[in-house]
């Protein structure tokens, strides 16, 4: 079942059916035309390694990694952790008192986020 396609004005080299796929013989044989070895199963990514992009960046970051070196890594990150959680309530009782909505509260929040990535407290 070929098709052909012509219009006044315009030409087409396409010569085929609308219908194949590669579901019935031609997946099977485009299968056995790629070589045993050649043929590739599932691509395997490689783990993201998770580092600080921050390590060793800004005024406090010395003290920072100092602390997390003495204190533990876990330890650490439960301080850090209620520490942001704190400072977050923060911003949310200031919006309040002034009258803030919640995309300027967000704002507010991600302003504190890069302030302190530039001053090293998330290093």
């Amino acid at each position: 079942m070929a098709a052909s396609i012509s219009a006044p004005g315009l030409c087409s080299s396409f010569r085929g059916s609308w219908g194949t796929s590669f579901a019935g013989e031609d997946r099977v044989m485009l299968a056995r035309s790629v070589p045993r070895g050649v043929r590739v199963g599932k691509p395997t990514r490689a783990n993201p390694v998770m580092k600080n992009v921050n390590e060793g960046k800004g005024l406090f970051a010395p003290l920072v990694v100092i602390t997390r070196n003495i204190v533990g890594k876990k330890r650490f990150n439960q301080l850090r952790g209620k520490a942001i959680a704190l400072h977050s309530q923060v911003i949310t009782e200031f919006c309040k008192a002034i009258g803030a909505d919640g995309k300027q509260r967000q704002g507010l929040i991600r302003l504190a986020k890069k302030n302190g990535e530039r001053l090293g407290f998330l290093a």
